[in-house]
């Protein structure tokens, strides 16, 4: 008896020469690819269509020949920017520098047809770049530059001494470190020097004040020395030493610099002995600043001849004795703070200030007054033993000239005017 198949034996057949009928085609391309290759007929070539040209960059225009020795200088500092949150160097594209934010451009002063960059002004730019070398100093008709508040940092190349027209230079409110730095005692001509802010530490090298400097600015730094006697060969009228670690003496030869010295800050130091007498020929000076330090003895008379004095500071050293009457007679005085000292008197002028609001003398040792230090206080200060002023008789003297001494008559209403040095204490200006 013949045996039939079943149905379902016969639908699995059915489906197994379908699969084979669809994988037909591919077996026969792997058998023509291996026969191509034994008989050495290499497969057809897929040729693609060539890519679109790529447009082409239009050349770099720069408008006059000094700008084209400079483009490159900037383009390469550009290179070797680590950080610009604001985006400064965005607008440095093109060949005019002068239209990048932060430069300027000026004639130069031998060729009054030219055009060159002669300032540079980063002040809160924010930028950061390991070293300035390569850049200021390669820019040779550069007469200002001005980088406060950025992160720069290295150091200080000795080529910037070959800029024939550099005179301002302010490296405030950065990231520099070490000693001070010695290139710019070369710079000829250097007349605004502003390194506050940063880290610098050692000595300031006495020839500084050889230089013919207007403005010096050094404070908040770590510089930890005694000030120099070159100290009185300064033609500068605005000098701030404010935040440092400077030590001893202020030196005597601060009564050279009577026709030029304007406004100083010693503020914030570790500045000992007494006050030099020498001070009161300062007949150019406005504002005198030697809070916060170890200053001791009696102030002398002398500084009644501060004919200009506006603001005097003398507060939280270790000064005592009588306040001069000389010194509260000054009309153009708008402020006098001998706060937290050991002063044991006042007279009538003095008192006379207290009541205007100009002289502050709190936390001192003048019984009749309020606010003074109690009683025990100034005992234990009293008993021990004190560094006596050389020529202490000295200091009793005032020997100023008829146009200096002034009266104590009607106060002069000078309007108050924002002090330079006092500016210099904000790390952003």
């Amino acid at each position: 008896m013949a045996i039939l198949p079943s149905s379902s034996s016969s639908s699995s057949l059915n489906r197994l020469i379908r699969i084979l009928l669809l994988l037909l085609p591919f077996f026969l391309c792997v058998a023509c690819q291996r026969k191509s290759r034994r008989h050495g007929t290499p497969p057809p070539n897929i040729v693609f269509p060539p890519p679109p040209p790529l447009p082409e960059t239009p050349p770099v225009i720069i408008p006059e020949p000094r700008l084209a020795v400079v483009y490159p200088v900037v383009q390469k500092f550009k290179t070797t920017i680590t950080s610009d949150p604001l985006g400064v160097t965005s607008t440095w594209v093109g060949g005019d520098v002068c239209q990048y934010k932060g430069f300027y451009c000026e004639n130069p002063p031998d060729n009054n047809t030219a055009r060159t960059i002669a300032a540079i002004d980063f002040n809160g730019f924010q930028l950061a770049a390991p070293s300035l070398d390569g850049f200021i100093d390669a820019l040779p008709d550069l007469a200002i530059f001005h980088a406060n508040t950025n992160l720069f940092s290295g150091t200080i190349s000795p080529k910037i001494a070959t800029l024939p027209y550099l005179y301002e230079l302010d490296f405030s409110n950065n990231k520099f470190t070490g000693e001070f730095p010695l290139a710019v005692l070369a710079i000829y001509g250097l007349s605004f020097l502003d390194i506050r802010y940063n880290s610098f530490s050692g000595t300031v090298p006495p020839e500084v004040f050889t230089q013919p400097l207007d403005v010096f600015f050094v404070n908040n730094n770590n510089f930890n020395q005694q000030i120099p006697d070159d100290f009185g060969k300064t033609p500068a009228r605005y000098i701030t030493f404010a935040n440092n670690k400077f030590t001893g003496q202020i030196p005597h030869s601060i009564g050279n610099t009577s026709s030029t010295l304007t406004e100083i800050l010693f503020l914030n130091n570790l500045l000992s002995g007494c006050l030099p007498i020498e001070i009161g020929s300062l007949r150019q000076l406005t504002v005198l600043d030697v809070g916060d330090n170890i200053l001791t003895g009696l102030l002398p008379c002398s500084l009644g001849c501060l004919s200009n004095a506006e603001q005097l500071n003398f507060a939280r050293n270790l000064f005592y004795g009588r306040v001069p009457e000389e010194l509260c007679a000054l009309r153009n005085l708008q402020n006098l703070s001998l706060s937290d000292n050991y002063f044991t008197r006042v007279g009538p002028k003095c008192r006379k200030l207290i009541g205007d609001g100009i002289l502050d003398v709190r936390n001192n040792c003048i019984r009749d007054l309020p606010n003074q230090r109690s009683r025990n206080d100034c005992v234990s200060f009293f008993v021990k033993p004190k560094l006596i002023c050389p020529d202490l008789i000295s200091y009793d003297e005032i020997n100023c000239t008829d146009a200096q001494l002034q009266s104590s008559g009607k106060r002069s209403r000078k309007p108050t005017i924002p002090k330079v040095t006092y500016s210099a204490l904000d790390k952003h200006r």
